[in-house]
């Protein structure tokens, strides 16, 4: 259980840079925005068209990839949405069982049907170089490729956080660093 505690690390970290990778395009996301709007009031005070089709799409796919790419992470940092009615009132050992099951019984399947199901998609749209269909739009086909990548960059997070809440709840591990204290917020928080 060690070595795989060890993998879990190497994973969590990884997916901590990836999500520092997200974290940056959403500030790429915002000065595309900001900049396409002054263009475009700057361009009508000019006479001029100064917007175009290529930083909106631009702004819409650091958006979606931002999403995409973050998904990992948020599992890492435990700030995904979660119902947690019973959970809260679980005793640590009990919700480490109760997130073992969900994680193989709904996090998996989820994960490895969202890239079975999205790869035809993905492999159809890189072999005809989607592209946009507004003039001057960017190429589709690689915003296209990170929904797989998305799926299993979070199903390797899954996995790395069943090995964790596995080796708490049978007593091999430390509790979780995103264990929720008596007060329902996770601890250091």
């Amino acid at each position: 259980m060690k070595g795989l505690l060890v993998v879990a690390g190497w994973i969590d970290r990884f997916s901590e840079g990836v999500g520092a990778v997200a974290a940056v395009l959403s500030l790429v996301m915002v000065l595309l925005g900001a900049g396409n709007a002054v263009a475009r009031y700057l361009g009508r005070a000019l006479g001029l068209n100064l917007a175009s089709n290529v930083y909106i799409e631009a702004q819409w796919f650091c958006f979606a990839a931002m999403f995409l790419l973050g998904a990992a992470a948020t599992l890492r940092r435990d700030e995904h949405v979660r119902v947690d009615v019973l959970y809260a009132r679980l005793s640590p050992k009990r919700r480490a069982w109760l997130d073992v099951v969900g994680t193989v019984l709904l996090l998996v399947p989820f994960c490895v049907f969202g890239i079975v199901s999205s790869l035809p998609t993905v492999l159809t749209s890189v072999r005809v170089r989607e592209g946009s269909p507004d003039p001057g739009g960017l190429p589709r086909y690689p915003l296209k490729v990170l929904i797989p990548v998305a799926f299993a960059l979070v199903l390797l997070q899954g996995l790395a956080f069943l090995v964790r809440r596995l080796a708490e709840a049978t007593g091999h591990g430390p509790p979780s660093p995103a264990e929720p204290t008596a007060d329902g917020h996770p601890e250091g928080l």
